[in-house]
């Protein structure tokens, strides 16, 4: 970290000037520190491993950030040590390079200066970079510390030399295009006159590219010299205690470097003029007291940095392929040495480091250099901030000097610097994130590292439910909120994608019963099944819950699932059951396009299907009883029959016209002396109709509402009144009249006589009673297979029908006649569903 004030004060205070080249410290530095804030809490929150950022991100965020972020942090450091290198042979040109437009040198000035041979230097030195990584991080770290203790050396020598050194003029070398020519700087000592002269600032053309420099540029370029204070984090895995040594090896580099490149620049300003700080890089061997030493401290002090970032990215790429989020494409830096050094992933790195030379000029990179670390470190931030929202019980940092607003802050700060230097390569590395993040997010294994994105969610989940307050429900934001129980999914597939259709947005739970007794189990048999559940949800893409629950009969178990389902203001409104019958069940789950069109096994958790001679589990009168209950529970009820039948992908993708309808029947069938259309059951019927139209399978299908008319009444009025109820509650059908005199005369010849007559006043029904306690007696199996006759003649068949279900009587003895009237009125009609409304659920309000 010590290489960058050496090497680049003098750049930075000669381009930017004093004022704004201690703004460019201050804001680097303020992202950098509320970075190390965050590095610093989470690395004193569990075991690091190697990686560094990458490893802290992935832990926090999850595979595709991580894996995300780790290769583009990859990409900064090799790109990093490239610059490093770059920056040396500049330095070595500097020199030993023979000037511009000589072709043979003199004195010490012996190395040509052309671009082929500049890459032959660079990949010289990269080689004694790569033979250190090469053998470990122990010789490293020697390494490392040797040449800190030259550069503390060189630093010292430095300082002395502004106050020992007489002031002198300093010949400047500058190619030109007719060869080169010769400016001379100055440096004066401590003057007032220079200071004033160097306070503002005074971009000129980099002498090494041609370019003008601008605050951008000079920032990019000052900013790879602050990168350094992430080698540590980067080293996580070699060293002993990272917990311990992060957090002090960072903040103490952190406020060093910074207080040195303050330092250095106001003894600059106060002490150098213009020309010498931007012409000539190395003017501080000029101006020492003993030159050599500053020029091996320059060199040593480059040369750390560029080991630094190579070793850097070949643990990030170590920790990369050792992760296996890239497959077989890193399967090869997986490769250690004996001693545990990852060999493979360190000459991988090399290799990359060695094409980016190709690129020859140090400033051509530093722009995407820059961009890349601040976008890892604004990700390092949104690591430690999603951390600390997410307020799960086991983040306890022993580092406790951040809070979200620092993590915030840095996050801000990295996004702001990264459009202000370069808002192409900013936009270019975010496209590049995004897409490594959809490639990760689709391609790459699961893993076991635990997701930050589930304890936020839960999170804003139990604070948006706790504000979901049931006494402020309004009818004009009801929604269906489905309860289906199922027995066996191999059975019900096609219904479960059904009710995903009709929920609209709302609450979907899949409920099944195990008919067992804890108290005779060693254990809950229901947590093994629970994965095969949520399994079936992800391959069937439905949006649905899964609720389990153990009982001694179905009918206690349903119960228990209506009181307990769900959670504050998001509970189960509407039942839904498959319709009870003799019918054998198929197995739907294998045919299903969800698994027909992968290679994919069936879910193997799930029993086989009932054999038709096998007993049900539960009887008529308790099916009927589950009805009841439901409704005394104040449950909407749904029965489908036949769902199993309807091949929705041949029904609505079908090129003929017309397009498929939904028969929809909103009278009470075993009740024709009450044949009304604006009862609550019968405006919740048309609800669920209409919302199944609205879902986006079935959008093209077309709804067709049928009109039971007699003789002797006024059809017309009775459409035109339909019609203007239609139309307050915006649902759009075909209204279809459909006489039914000779049907309804087939009911009064089984019942005691005509409507008005002295036995209906006491089966008057109250508001919202759908049935009469001895209706089920009245109505013959006549009656009701000309019902059933009725609904089936009118053509075109539908894709499903919409019946309206009656209440069950009251005399429980009554159920299974109940259960038999029902099974009349829809054998044969195809996919049905018979529904029972308890609750307003339309509204004519804005």
């Amino acid at each position: 970290t010590l290489a960058s004030p050496l090497f680049l004060t003098g750049f930075v205070v000669g381009h930017a000037g004093l004022y704004q080249a201690l703004a460019m410290f201050a804001v680097a530095y303020f992202i950098i520190g509320m970075t190390v804030l965050s590095v610093c809490a989470i690395a004193t929150n569990g075991a690091l491993d190697a990686g560094g950022a990458y490893y802290m991100i992935s832990r926090a965020l999850g595979p595709e950030f991580g894996g995300s972020i780790g290769i583009m942090f990859f990409l900064a450091n090799v790109c990093g040590s490239a610059l490093y290198v770059l920056g040396l042979v500049e330095a070595v040109m500097d020199s030993f390079g023979i000037p511009p437009g000589q072709k043979v040198g003199t004195g010490v000035h012996v190395l040509p200066q052309t671009y082929w041979y500049e890459l032959l230097y660079g990949t010289v030195l990269l080689g004694l970079c790569l033979l250190v990584c090469l053998v470990g991080a122990s010789i490293y770290a020697k390494a490392t510390f040797l040449i800190f203790l030259i550069v503390t050396g060189v630093l010292g020598t430095i300082l002395i030399s502004f106050f020992a050194t007489r002031p002198i003029r300093v010949p400047i070398l500058l190619p030109h295009l007719n060869g080169s020519e010769v400016e001379n700087g100055s440096f004066t000592g401590f003057s007032l006159t220079t200071l004033q002269k160097n306070l503002g600032g005074d971009y000129g053309v980099d002498y090494t590219t041609g370019q003008k420099m601008s605050f951008s540029s000079v920032f990019a370029v000052m900013f790879n010299g602050c990168t350094g204070i992430m080698a540590g984090s980067n080293m996580s895995g070699d060293l002993k205690r990272p917990s311990y040594s992060i957090p002090r090896g960072t903040i103490s580099a952190v406020l060093f470097t910074y207080l040195v490149y303050n330092l250095l620049a106001v003894l600059m300003c106060a002490t150098c003029n213009r020309t010498l700080l931007q012409k000539d890089y190395g003017f501080l061997r000029d101006i020492s007291i003993f030159p050599p030493l500053v020029t091996v401290g320059i060199y040593a002090a480059t040369l750390s940095a560029a080991m630094s970032n190579l070793i850097g990215a070949s643990r990030i790429l170590y920790a990369l392929a050792r992760d296996d989020l890239f497959g077989r494409a890193l399967a090869l830096a997986k490769k250690t040495s004996a001693s545990g050094n990852p060999v493979m992933a360190v000459i991988l790195s090399w290799l990359v480091v060695q094409l980016v030379l190709f690129s020859g000029k140090l400033n051509t990179i530093a722009g995407v250099v820059t961009t890349f670390f601040l976008l890892v470190y604004a990700t390092v931030n949104l690591a430690c901030l999603a951390l600390e929202w997410a307020s799960a019980p086991n983040f306890r940092p022993t580092f406790r000097y951040f809070t979200w607003h620092t993590c915030l802050l840095g996050i801000a700060g990295c996004c702001v610097m990264m459009f202000l230097i370069s808002p192409v390569s900013a936009s270019a590395s975010l496209g590049f994130l995004l897409l490594l993040l959809l490639a990760l997010h689709y391609l790459s294994p699961s893993s076991t590292w635990g997701y930050i994105s589930q304890a936020l969610i839960f999170h804003q989940v139990r604070k948006y439910l706790l504000m979901l307050d049931v006494r402020k429900d309004h009818v004009k934001f009801w929604r269906p909120q489905m309860l289906l129980m199922v027995q066996n999914p191999r059975g019900s597939t096609r219904l479960i994608d059904f009710v995903n259709d009709l929920k609209k947005s709302g609450l979907y739970v899949l409920g099944h019963v195990e008919l067992q007794d804890l108290d005779m189990l060693p254990s809950d048999p229901l947590q093994p099944q629970q994965d095969s559940w949520l399994s079936l949800v992800d391959k069937l893409n439905v949006k649905a819950f899964v609720s389990l629950t153990l009982a001694p009969s179905v009918r206690h178990g349903v119960r228990q699932l209506l009181f307990t389902s769900g959670l504050g203001g998001m509970r189960p409104n509407t039942l839904v059951l498959g319709f009870y019958d003799d019918e054998a069940p198929q197995d739907g789950l294998a045919r299903h396009p969800a698994f027909t069109s992968t290679r994919e096994e069936v879910p193997l958790g799930f029993p086989p299907l009932r054999a038709p001679t096998t007993p049900k589990l539960l009887s008529a009168r308790e099916y009927v009883g589950i009805v009841a209950d439901a409704l005394k529970m104040l449950r909407n009820v749904l029965l489908a029959r036949q769902l199993e039948s309807l091949d929705k992908a041949w029904e609505l993708r079908r090129a003929a016209s017309p397009p498929p309808t939904i028969h929809v029947w909103p009278v009470n069938l075993l009740r024709p002396d009450s044949a009304r259309y604006a009862d609550t059951c019968s405006l919740f019927l048309l609800q669920m109709a209409c919302v199944l139209n609205m879902a986006r399978a079935w959008r093209r299908a077309r709804l067709r509402l049928f009109l039971c008319v007699e003789a002797g009444t006024m059809p017309h009025a009775q459409e035109e009144k339909l019609r203007q109820l239609l139309k307050d509650l915006r649902i759009q059908a075909q209204i279809q009249l459909v006489s039914w005199d000779a049907i309804t005369r087939l009911h009064w010849q089984t019942c005691r006589g005509p409507p008005g007559g002295p036995g209906e006043e006491e089966d008057e029904e109250e508001e919202g009673i759908v049935n009469f306690p001895t209706n089920t007696t009245q109505v013959s199996d006549e009656y009701v297979c000309a019902a059933n006759k009725l609904v089936l003649e009118q053509s075109p068949a539908p894709a499903v029908r919409f019946l309206y279900l009656p209440r069950p009587p009251a005399d429980t003895s009554l159920y299974p006649l109940y259960l038999h009237q029902l099974e009349l009125l829809t054998r044969g009609l195809g996919p049905t569903v018979l529904v029972h409304g308890v609750s307003a659920v339309t509204s004519t309000q804005l």
